[in-house]
């Protein structure tokens, strides 16, 4: 079992959901659990009968809503708190520092930032980071319109001191190519679509599954989003 960790303030359920509907093609069984304050998993994974935390099954993938750890996750399912949970991946996603700590994401497989470059999204994820007080390794994902010089420069530079050992990748998202709408309406039919994704979209979440997981090849994650 791997353990990935989603950090920031900037919206990230919709990346985790098509990062996990990705690998169930390639028949891996993931748990995505929403962390977040605001807990957008409730909103736009559809539930039958919702409660204050759940575990709900949608498009092949389990979504946990409402959790402080991982032994609350176990104690829902049934399991002994010294048993593993079934599943190849567990994606954690996380707006504050409790959601790092209580998941222990300091020690997960692989760590994510995510932000785009607005005020609030950059400073409030580095007063996340800042919070951390061991080293840990990060990747960088960034959400941006143009992909400028300056703003990572900026970002750089508010995140001097942060206890993160940077690693040499960094993922673009581009936020004017037309995903969001597709997004928005794959959340209205209730679907995890990537026809309507742009081709750097699909593109790049093929290249953060093999980050996460150098077993896994781009070529294979690219065959798979071709019929989903």
């Amino acid at each position: 079992m791997k353990k990935i960790g989603f950090i920031g303030a900037y919206d990230k359920t919709d990346l985790l959901l098509y990062v996990a509907k990705a690998l169930t093609g390639l028949k891996k069984k993931v748990l995505v659990v929403d962390a977040t304050i605001m807990q957008k998993a409730k909103y736009v994974v559809p539930v039958i009968n919702p409660t204050k935390s759940y575990i709900t099954e949608f498009e092949g993938i389990d979504v946990a809503v409402g959790f402080y750890d991982i032994n609350d996750i176990k104690k829902y399912l049934g399991i002994q708190e010294n048993e593993g949970l079934e599943y190849d991946y567990i994606m954690v996603d996380t707006d504050n520092y409790n959601g790092i700590e209580k998941f222990n994401l300091q020690s997960a497989d692989k760590n994510y930032f995510v932000t785009s470059f607005d005020a609030y999204s950059l400073k409030k994820g580095v007063e996340i980071l800042n919070q951390i007080g061991v080293l840990i390794h990060m990747t960088k994902i960034f959400y941006s319109k143009e992909m400028l010089k300056e703003e990572e420069e900026y970002f750089n530079y508010i995140s001097l001191g942060v206890k993160i050992i940077w690693e040499e990748e960094k993922i673009y998202f581009l936020l004017e190519n037309g995903d969001q709408s597709a997004i928005m309406e794959n959340q209205r039919i209730e679907k995890i679509k990537f026809k309507n994704l742009s081709s750097e979209y699909k593109t790049n979440i093929a290249f953060l599954i093999n980050n996460m997981d150098e077993n896994i090849e781009e070529r294979q994650i690219k065959n798979i989003i071709k019929n989903i």
